[in-house]
Order: C-alpha cells, then structure tokens, then sequence
C-alpha cells in the first residue's frame, strides 16, 4: 500500500515521526508530499525534519491508497492550496483511509468531508468541527468509516494502533 503524508513547515515533531515509523515498520510505503519537492521542512518543537518527496501539483489521489495528515501548524498552512483541499477531497470521495491527528482534521473542513462523521480533534478544531456541523467527541481515537482521528501526542498509541489496524482491513 501507498500511504500520501501531507506535510508542510511547522508539523508537530512526534505526530509525524511515530506515525512515519510506525508504518514504515509495517512495512508501508510513505511518500511525504507538499508544497514544493525537495523541500526540507522542520517540526514546531524543532526535533523533526523531514523533506518532501513530491509536490502537490505532482501527484494524484490516484496514485496512493490512504492519508496521513499529521498535526501541529501544517495543516493550517495546507488548506490554503486548493490542490492540497482537492486532494483530500477526491482521497476522502474515493473511500481510503484517512489518518488524521491534531490539527490535521483542519484539512477535512477545507475539504467540506465531514459530515455525518463522528470525528475528533485538538480542542479549539474540535469546536471548529462542531459549529460546522460534524459529530465531535472528546475521546483519543474516534474510528468512523474510513476516518481515524485523534486529538494530540497523548493519543499516539491509539491512534496508530487503529491507523495500522485499517489499513490491515483495506489490504485483504
């Protein structure tokens, strides 16, 4: 399976990286995409780094079997890009899974793909979800569907034991 990591400056440190290995050691193949290829980009606690493989403008939704989208200040700065938006947006139509932690359901509000979910967030996107319309709980890991979501650091454990477990589930 293809897993698309969406990423930009700012992503928090341990949301991207134990996840990243988590899946890697299951032996998955993460493909890390923003902006702009190439482009070396550095955790909000400044522990992680990571560069990007591909550029938006690059791939498709096509090409990859489910989503990642870690937390912190990234997903703020990736609504912003329409393809980003319509990315997630054909990922979410098409049924993959969708991992996404902290602030990374910010991407599924852009993308107008939460309705009818039961999802969760960190604190203030979970009121953000809330007034628009979607099913908030205040839980570390809500499994909906083809939607994993989790709040924050706290919620790895869970949140990959899940992401990993949906994943099993697409594969057979």
């Amino acid at each position: 399976m293809r897993i698309a990591c969406l990423l930009a400056e700012g992503f928090e440190d341990a949301e991207f990286s134990k996840p990243m290995q988590a899946l890697k050691d299951s032996h998955y193949k993460v493909t890390i995409i923003g902006i702009k290829k190439g482009e070396e980009l550095t955790g909000e606690m400044g522990k992680e780094k990571a560069t990007t493989e591909e550029a938006i403008d690059d791939v498709s939704a096509d090409d990859f079997d489910a989503l990642l989208i870690p937390g912190g200040y990234s997903p703020d700065k990736l609504r912003a890009n329409d393809k980003v938006v319509n990315f997630v947006r054909r990922c979410f139509d098409q049924g993959k899974p969708i991992m996404a932690i902290c602030h990374g359901p910010q991407l599924l509000l852009a993308a107008d793909r939460y309705k009818g979910y039961r999802l969760t967030a960190w604190k203030t996107i979970q009121d953000d979800l809330s007034k628009a319309g979607a099913e908030v709980v205040d839980e570390e890991v809500v499994c909906e569907k083809n939607v994993i979501t989790s709040r924050m650091p706290d919620d790895l454990p869970a949140f990959i034991d899940a992401s990993i477990k949906i994943l099993e589930r697409t594969a057979a």
